[in-house]
């Protein structure tokens, strides 16, 4: 009989790491949901049957001690992370840049290094980073993050070169703008009205399950097809900068 397959999943407890965590358990996968709300996570976990794993990934001995003790993985979905804050780069917070790099871009450094010895072991691992389409254009008010997901797409790219001939995809999913839940909100620092601006006039941004779907698209290809990476956009958003609003 066939071991089931593992997917660890960063960031689970909402949005685009919930959402991914029920499609990927609807693929047959057993899923390990981690994030800092415990609470979301083991109520998630019980929902889908799978397991709940409190984490925070900018904390390298936590994360140590979970790759110490988790077993068996097959994918990695690299999905925690977030924006801070939409000051110009004169007037940012280094503080928010710094907790925007811990996060987006040292929590990516920190699952992957510790996995990378399971993920080798089944011989058809699979390294997920979900980046953002401002890994690839930057945009004003958005330098911090901008920055952070650049880093991110750097690391993918750096990866998949160096395992070139091992049995370890690295994909990069670049979405655009996604009306997922509390990515706004943290943004603006709580500020409703400029979060719900974000969205306004655009009939249909991008859903967390949306993301999810192209997620599960990505990792469930036969594993000689490794999607390198993939831009995904609502129709209204043609650029960062370029949005049809009604």
């Amino acid at each position: 009989m066939t071991e089931q397959k593992v997917a660890v999943v960063t960031g689970a407890s909402s949005g685009i790491g919930a959402a991914t965590a029920r499609r990927l358990s609807a693929e047959g996968y057993d899923v390990v949901l981690t994030a800092r709300r415990a609470d979301r996570i083991e109520a998630l976990a019980k929902e889908v049957g799978g397991r709940a794993y409190p984490l925070d990934v900018t904390d390298r001995a936590a994360v140590d001690a979970f790759a110490a003790e988790i077993g068996r993985v097959d994918v990695l979905v690299n999905n925690a992370g977030g924006a801070i804050g939409a000051e110009t780069v004169e007037h940012g917070d280094p503080a928010d840049w710094r907790a925007m790099y811990e996060v987006n871009v040292l929590g990516v450094l920190h699952m992957t290094q510790a996995l990378l010895p399971a993920l080798r072991a089944t011989g058809d691992g699979t390294v997920l980073v979900l980046s953002s389409t401002a890994a690839l254009a930057a945009y004003e008010g958005g330098g911090g993050y901008v920055a952070a997901k650049h880093a991110a797409h750097t690391i993918a790219a750096t990866l998949r070169l160096e395992l070139c001939g091992e049995p370890i995809r690295v994909i990069e999913i670049a979405p655009g703008m996604v009306k997922s839940e509390g990515f706004a909100i943290t943004r603006f620092r709580g500020d409703e009205e400029k979060a719900a601006a974000v969205y306004a006039g655009v009939a249909e941004p991008l859903t967390s399950e949306d993301v999810a779907d192209t997620v599960a698209w990505a990792v469930t290809r036969p594993p000689h097809v490794n999607i390198d990476l993939l831009v995904v956009r609502p129709r209204a958003q043609a650029a960062n900068h370029k949005v049809h609003r009604g």
